[in-house]
């Protein structure tokens, strides 16, 4: 299930964006707070003021700094009055005045009248736009809900995944058991940031919670203390656990490289056998220091391969002479030195 991006103005303004140090005012235009924000990129183009105002892109945050506000004090009132007009007349979710600067008379009328919110931020130009940016980021960023169990083990964000009943949360709390940290049981939200980054969460509501069959809800911060969970983490390795069937064939040698598409990015992905007397928390957990092992640029399986074709093509295919046992060098003291 994949949401639309899109975040309306007021639904910006009640992201107390305050909390990541951009405070935000709203001076006029209350009537168009449902003006939908559809790009996380910010627009500053002063030469929409002076007419030039096709590069104006719907969706976009209209910044205006203090070269464009000295700009407009420098017009006439009817001159400014009509480029504030021309400006507005496009499909601009809000205007954002930074650095503090007081705007001109006409803007908080022109944008009351065309019901654009105005916005205002003591906050200088460069870092207000890097900051909504940010929060813009985050807040279009594509979303899906996974079924599945998300852990920080050893510091990798490992997705646990699989059909209802197989033992995801129990391995989970093994895991947990063993120092690893919850993000969340049964519903992740994942959300993707830029063009290479998946950021799993857990739904507020259920927030360091687990369901355990026989046991009902825990709630794992109480059990465990705080050092067992965390509010969110980057997704960099899926594994699918699998009821074990014989006869069917399971990956022996790990040459092959498998992922798990996510929002249109594929993730590595592990396909676990679980069996009885099987650990499924052991081998998850060797699962995700293999892994970081790969990231590291060593891959044992194929250096194991890669090993065994150079001996095979080597010249000469003599077997190498086995190791001494360093017992077998000291004198027998009953025997010949």
């Amino acid at each position: 299930m994949t949401s639309p991006p899109g975040v309306t103005v007021a639904t910006l303004l009640g992201s107390r964006p305050e909390a990541l140090g951009l405070p935000l005012e709203l001076l006029a235009g209350g009537g168009g707070l449902s003006r939908r924000i559809t790009s996380p990129h910010i627009q500053k183009t002063g030469l929409a003021l002076a007419g030039f105002d096709a590069y104006l892109q719907p969706g976009r945050v209209l910044v205006l700094g203090e070269s464009e506000l000295r700009f407009l004090d420098g017009l006439g009132a009817a001159a400014r009055r009509d480029a504030l007009r021309l400006t507005l007349a496009h499909d601009i979710p809000c205007v954002l005045v930074t650095g503090g600067f007081r705007p001109v008379p006409e803007l908080a009328v022109e944008a009351e009248r065309a019901a654009v919110p105005l916005l205002a931020t003591a906050i200088a130009t460069p870092n207000a736009m890097a900051k909504l940016t940010s929060m813009l980021d985050d807040q279009l960023a594509a979303r899906e809900i996974r079924h599945g169990v998300l852990l920080d083990v050893l510091g990798l964000g490992v997705l646990i995944i699989g059909e209802s009943g197989i033992g995801k949360s129990e391995c989970a709390l093994d895991l947990i058991g063993r120092g690893h940290r919850l993000v969340a049981d049964d519903t992740v939200e994942v959300r993707r940031r830029s063009e290479t980054i998946l950021i799993g969460t857990c739904p507020e509501l259920t927030r360091h919670h687990m369901e355990l069959r026989g046991l009902g809800l825990i709630n794992v911060r109480e059990l465990f203390g705080i050092a067992s969970i965390r509010n969110s983490k980057r997704i960099e390795l899926v594994v699918r656990l699998e009821r074990w069937e014989d006869g069917a064939e399971y990956d022996r040698l790990g040459l092959d490289d498998r992922f798990e598409e996510i929002l249109g990015l594929k993730v590595p992905l592990v396909r676990m056998p679980v069996a009885p007397g099987r650990n499924a928390a052991i081998l998850v957990e060797v699962a995700a220091r293999n892994q970081l092992l790969r990231a590291r640029g060593y891959h044992a399986a194929r250096e194991l391969a890669a090993r065994l074709d150079a001996q095979l093509q080597g010249p000469g295919t003599a077997e190498p002479a086995a190791e001494e046992d360093p017992e077998e060098l000291v004198d027998d003291p009953g025997g010949e030195a």
